[in-house]
Order: C-alpha cells, then sequence, then structure tokens
C-alpha cells in the first residue's frame, strides 16, 4: 500500500529552485532538476503531498509522463504546421511513382481502419482526423487522387455525424458528435463526386490500356500509366478502383437513406450490394499489395493496411489539445481486417433497415425495429434507422402520428380528423409516441433505462385520459352500446395506452436478460412478475381486439376479464386470435419456471445469498424500482410475490403442468404463422424450453428435490429470454 510523504520529508533532497513571483510579470522557472531529484529519492507507489494537497485531490490530479493522462507527453509535433515542415504529410508523397501509388492506397487503407474506429465510438479527432492531409485540404489539389479521396471521406463523416446528431443517438457514446473545431469540410467538398468519377475513369483508361497488347497500350489514346512498373500495372489499378467505388457507393447510400419519406430505400439497397462487391474485392487486392511491398518481411495481424506497411501521414497525437474538456484516450485502430469486417456487418444492418415495408402500421414499425435490434446493430445504423422512422413527427415521414395511434387502437379511419387530436393530451400522447420509437433505437442498456423511466409517464397520461374521458361523459357513459365517436376514440384509445404501457414493461423486463442483470437467484421473482405484467397484457390486446370487432365482443371481453381480475391467478381467458394465443403460451411458460424455481427454493436447492444488506425484499424492490413506482400492475408488492409462491411445490406443478400447456399452444399456432419464418422459429424455442423443462420437472419429482445426488442448473441456450433446467444425478 502506498504511504504518503510531506514535503519536509523529501526537502533535504531536493535542490533549491528559482522562486516565481506573482503578476503580469511572472518569472517561469525549470523544474525538471526537480522531478529528477524527486524521482530518484522516491520509491514507486510513494507521493510528495503538502498539507493542502492529500491522496483524495491526488485522483483528480494529472499523472506527468502518463500517456493516457498527460497529453503532452504523446505528442511527436507541437503543431500542424511544424509536422508538415518535417515531412510528416508530403505533396506529392513520393518522386517514386510506384511509391506514391502503394501508399496513397495505405493511406486510403488506414482511413478506413480510423472510420470503423471512429463509428465504434472514439474521437473524430483522434481517428479520421489523425490524418495530416485532411486537416489541410488545399494542399492535395495537385494530387487529383488523394484530394478527391480525402473530400469524400470529409464529406461522408460529415453526413454521418449530422445523422447521430439529429437522431440525438449520441448520447450512447457521448465523442461521437464533437467535431473540435476540426475542418468537416472543404471547399466544394459537397460536390466531391464529381473529381471522384473524373479520377475513376482516369484510372479506367490506365486498366483498360494496361490489359491491351503492348503494341496496342499506346496506339489508341495516349494513356499515361500509374505508375513505373508495368508488371505491377494491372493489380494497382484495380486496387484502386474498387477502394474509389467503394466510398462513391456508401457516399451515394447515404445520400439515398437521407430522402424524406424513405423514397431513396430501393436505390440505397443498390448502393449497398455495389459497397459489398467493392469490399470483396478490396479483400481480394490485399494478397497483390502484400506482395509488392518488397520491404515488408512479416506481416502483423494489428496492421491497419492491407500491404502491411505503416501509412504516411498520420499522427494521432496531433489533435490532443483540442481535446481539452476531457483527457485524450488511449487508441487502438481497427486492423484492416477488422475495418472490413465492421463495414459489411454495417452494410448488412443497413441492408435491413432500407428494407422496411414503409406500411402505415405503428405496430409493425414498433415490431420491426425490436427485430432489428436482435442483430446488435451499432451506432449509425440505428440512429439512420430512426430518422427513417420518424420525419417532420410522422411515421415515415408520411401519416401523422395522431392517425397511427387511432389505426394501432382499432378506431375507424374517420376519427384520424377528429377534433380530439388538438386535445392536451393527444398532444403529449403522440409525442410520448415518438420518444418511444426512437428509445427502440438506442442500445440496449440505454432502451432499458429510458422504457424504465418513461413507464410513468405512460402511468400518468393514462391517468389524465381516463379523467377527462369521465368529465366528458361521466360514468353512467361507460356503455358500448354509446354510438358518439368521441366517446369511441377516448374508449379505444385508453384500452390502447394500457396495452402500450405493459407492453413496455414486458420489454423492459426481457432487456435484463439480455444485459445479464439477474442471477438465477433472481429468477424466481422476475419470472413471476414477467407472468403478472404478461397476465395484464394478454388482457388489453384481447379487449382492444374484441372492440375493434364489435360491441357484442367487446361486452364479452369485459365480462371475461372482470372475472379473472387478480394477477396472482391464471387468466383463462378463450384467446380469439392467432397473437393472443401466442402471449398465452409465454404466461404458462413464464408461470412455470416462476413455481417450478420457487418449488426449489421452498426445497432449499436454491438458496438466496444471505446478506445482512442486501435482503431478498430489497433485491425485489431494486430489480422491479421503476415498475413499482409507475404502479405496474397495481397491488402488486414484495408481499404479492410471497404470498404467491410461499406455497409452491413440485406435487401442485405436475399436476398443473404449466409448460405441457405452453407446448400444446405453440404446436397448435404453428399453422396460423406457417407464413412468417421468425414466428416459426420462435414457436420452436418455446417448444424446446417447454418440452425440457417438462422432462426436468418429472424427473425432479421422480427423485426428489432433497436428494443431494441431483445437481440442478439453468441455461439460457435454447431460448434468449425463458431459461432450461439441467438435471443431472452425481
Amino acid at each position: 500500500m502506498a504511504h504518503d510523504r510531506t514535503d519536509d520529508d523529501a526537502s533535504a533532497n531536493v535542490p533549491p529552485t528559482a522562486s516565481i513571483p506573482s503578476g503580469d510579470n511572472s518569472v517561469w522557472a525549470d523544474v525538471s532538476p526537480l522531478l529528477q531529484s524527486a524521482c530518484q529519492d522516491l520509491r514507486e507507489g510513494e507521493l510528495i503531498h503538502g498539507n493542502n494537497f492529500n491522496l483524495y485531490a491526488a485522483m483528480s490530479a494529472l499523472e506527468i509522463m502518463d500517456p493516457k493522462m498527460d497529453s503532452g507527453i504523446t505528442c511527436t509535433y507541437y503543431s500542424l504546421d511544424e509536422a508538415i515542415e518535417n515531412g510528416a504529410a508530403p505533396v506529392p508523397i513520393s518522386d517514386d511513382k510506384t511509391t506514391d501509388v502503394r501508399c496513397t492506397i495505405d493511406i486510403m487503407d488506414h482511413l478506413l481502419a480510423c472510420e470503423a474506429t471512429w463509428h465504434k465510438g472514439h474521437s473524430l479527432a483522434q481517428t479520421v482526423y489523425s490524418c495530416l492531409y485532411l486537416l489541410r485540404p488545399e494542399r492535395t489539389s495537385s494530387n487529383a487522387l488523394l484530394h478527391s479521396y480525402c473530400q469524400v471521406i470529409r464529406a461522408t463523416c460529415k453526413t454521418v455525424l449530422f445523422s447521430v446528431s439529429d437522431a440525438r443517438t449520441h448520447e450512447e457514446e457521448d465523442l461521437f458528435i464533437m467535431s473540435y473545431g476540426l475542418p468537416l469540410s472543404g471547399d466544394r467538398d459537397e460536390k466531391c463526386l464529381p473529381m471522384l468519377n473524373a479520377v475513376e475513369e482516369t484510372i479506367c483508361r490506365q486498366l483498360r490500356a494496361c490489359k491491351a497488347s503492348s503494341s496496342q497500350r499506346r496506339v489508341p489514346e495516349d494513356i499515361e500509366p500509374l505508375q513505373n512498373n508495368p508488371d505491377l500495372e494491372e493489380g494497382y489499378c484495380k486496387a484502386l478502383l474498387c477502394r474509389l467505388r467503394f466510398r462513391k457507393h456508401f457516399y451515394h447510400l447515404l445520400m439515398s437513406m437521407k430522402q424524406p419519406r424513405g423514397g431513396g430505400l430501393e436505390l440505397a439497397r443498390k448502393h449497398i450490394a455495389s459497397c459489398i462487391s467493392e469490399i470483396d474485392n478490396m479483400k481480394k487486392s490485399s494478397d497483390f499489395l502484400k506482395a509488392s511491398a518488397q520491404e515488408m518481411s512479416e506481416q502483423n495481424i494489428d496492421n491497419t493496411t492491407a500491404s502491411g506497411c505503416q501509412p504516411i501521414g498520420f499522427d494521432a497525437s496531433i489533435n490532443c489539445r483540442l481535446s481539452a474538456p476531457t483527457p485524450p484516450r488511449s487508441i487502438k485502430l481497427f486492423c484492416w481486417d477488422k475495418a472490413l469486417e465492421y463495414f459489411r456487418k454495417l452494410l448488412q444492418d443497413l441492408d435491413i433497415v432500407c428494407s422496411c415495408s414503409l406500411d402505415p402500421s405503428l405496430e409493425d414499425a414498433v415490431l420491426f425495429v425490436v427485430k432489428f435490434q436482435k442483430s446488435q446493430p451499432d451506432l449509425v445504423s440505428r440512429a439512420l434507422l430512426q430518422l427513417l422512422l420518424v420525419q417532420d413527427g410522422k411515421l415515415y415521414g408520411r401519416d401523422s402520428m395522431f392517425s397511427m395511434i387511432t389505426r394501432a387502437a382499432g378506431l375507424p379511419q374517420a376519427a384520424e380528423n377528429h377534433d380530439i387530436r388538438k386535445s392536451e393530451f393527444m398532444v403529449q400522447l403522440v409525442q410520448m409516441v415518438i420518444n418511444l420509437l426512437k428509445i427502440l433505437c438506442t442500445n440496449a442498456a440505454w432502451q432499458r433505462r429510458k422504457l424504465g423511466k418513461m413507464l410513468q409517464e405512460w402511468r400518468v397520461i393514462y391517468v389524465q385520459l381516463e379523467l377527462a374521458f369521465k368529465k366528458e361523459f361521466g360514468e353512467a357513459s361507460s356503455t358500448s352500446n354509446d354510438k358518439n365517436i368521441c366517446f369511441k376514440i377516448y374508449q379505444q384509445i385508453l384500452v390502447w395506452v394500457e396495452e402500450q404501457t405493459y407492453w413496455i414493461a414486458f420489454r423492459f423486463l426481457f432487456l435484463g436478460f439480455e444485459l445479464e442483470l439477474y442471477s438465477v437467484h433472481d429468477y424466481c421473482m422476475v419470472y413471476w412478475y414477467i407472468y403478472v405484467v404478461l397476465i395484464n397484457l394478454t388482457e388489453k390486446k384481447h379487449i382492444r381486439m374484441a372492440m375493434s370487432s364489435g360491441p357484442a365482443s367487446c361486452l364479452s371481453a369485459r365480462k371475461k376479464a372482470k372475472k379473472k381480475r387478480d394477477p396472482s391467478k391464471d387468466a383463462g381467458m378463450e384467446y380469439i386470435s392467432a397473437p393472443v394465443k401466442f402471449l398465452q403460451s409465454k404466461i404458462y411458460l413464464a408461470e412455470g419456471l416462476g413455481m417450478m424455481l420457487a418449488a426449489l427454493r421452498n426445497e432449499q436447492r436454491i438458496v438466496p445469498p444471505q446478506s445482512p444488506f442486501n435482503t431478498e425484499k430489497e433485491v425485489f424492490n431494486q430489480q422491479f424500482e421503476l415498475l413499482l413506482k409507475a404502479c405496474i400492475p397495481d397491488h402488486v408488492s414484495y408481499l404479492t410475490f410471497q404470498d404467491s409462491t410461499v406455497r409452491a411445490n413440485f406435487h401442485t406443478l405436475v399436476t398443473c403442468d404449466y409448460f405441457k400447456e405452453a407446448q400444446r399452444i405453440a404446436k397448435e399456432l404453428e399453422s396460423s404463422f406457417a407464413n412468417d419464418p421468425d414466428m416459426m422459429a420462435e414457436l420452436r424455442r418455446i417448444e424446446q424450453v417447454a418440452e425440457r423443462n417438462s422432462i426436468a420437472l418429472n424427473v425432479i419429482c421422480r427423485v426428489g428435490a432433497r436428494d443431494p445426488s441431483l445437481k440442478i442448473s439453468f441455461t439460457l441456450s435454447h431460448h434468449p429470454f425463458f431459461v432450461t433446467a439441467i438435471v443431472k444425478r452425481s
């Protein structure tokens, strides 16, 4: 453990230094001898401190000579002018044309690695703009190839940065949109494509010329070769073309996705296919580039270029002083292969985004986002998805959110233009739906946190709508025979809001599995709470669908729902649709797992960690704090959970066999979802989990839960949210 020393302890061995008078005429003294003497006298871990400087203050101090904390120690050059004067970014790059071309390709490759690293959340100043050529755009004007490439890089970075900023997903990576005063665009960068196309056409002519026979190479047109070695001409032309074409199609892709109302999605998919094709060509060019780099002996997997050579014109420390608000980070750039993998994954995710049907259905849009998140997309693709979903407060920029809400609630089209849309509560509800779509586009951790917080908002808006409904129509007007359109809007939107509230709660609970927030000891209460939420979600969905079918169906659904108000009991309703039956299979699965885990707990096979600071009640309140604050569902507490599970036993479980019921319903639904491969895959996962848990339950009952030779464990290998019990005998 490090111990502290006062100034007096070390003063004997420290030489005197010149005093530094205060005021405008201060005299600076060299402290190097003092530091050198202190380093010789102090052992590792010791500190010098005065009466006004303690260990706590030291935690916030800069550590001299530490590259992560002391930005000055990592600087090769103290200014861009100094770097240019010392030849760090020469123009032209080399007097030898072959070397010039190879170094230009290395610059392109390293910029791609920097761009991928920036997309993953690192600073723009320390990644892409570590390229000295980007910092002075005018210097490359004499080199058409390098100048056009730098132009499209700047334009692409500017477009991506603004897209992420507009989507406000940058909160996940706070450094992503910080530009630090960098030249994000040079003169005419917005018109980067004409010059890039001209350079591409020139290289295409050079490629055609080098493919011609020796006698014909200069006859049709006077084509100057790209470089001096005829044997390498074709390989270098192809390597340059695939890189230039990738940049061109990637920029076109971003521009197409920015078109309003999703008008450019079809064209964007064509550019995505072209980008992926050029990535394959870039990958193929690496063997040629490595072979042509004769000075390279051994290749390193961390190389940021296809050739393996160190690129010219980069200095990661040149912008360190621009990062004043935060200490400069120690950044490990993506290697070349990993950068290509990142862009391939990004393009695949963007292809999914562009395949969105743009149908005016709020439910379909939400399910599309949830499905998209399963592929764990990165920040850029999620930002572009959000900008596509919400444009000018409309879904896909086409239909107003109020219209989407009325359709989702099952109301007739005439309700979309009703004056109720101008009411204060409806305006709030529209904004909450927009916020929900945006939140669903964030990463899992941010999504769960924000969904938990917005639950109270949905609960409040429901209460406000309910009070406004009662004030408008009174208690007596709750009959389903009332034909008033305003009454019907209020009535069905109220049910829809409650349904969405429980869906958000359901999503909140399931994201806990994705983020690995639950331990085995928490599974019992988590599945019990999921069961309670699903009961209410299924009830609201059933009522809403019945209301859309007609007054008679609505009245029948409400009567059945009132009989099963207690969330601690099975709803037992007659489900009339496949979506509701699908939820019922999950209800049985969640209830079965909750009761099985409770029975194991009651049999002392799962013993919660014993701690005076963390009782089961405190764990319950911590896990579900946001749900309990929002009263979702009503009258649920730790005591409710305890009363529901304290008498759980295996005899009752075998009698009820919730798992077999879940399996039966899942099999019945296969014919209803035969044309939906994703739903079919989910039904098979539910069947598999239910079947395995049913077998495990029978083994435990046959052997006896208290048998010490019985080893019981749980895995999420068969379903991302529902565990499977594994029972073995030692």
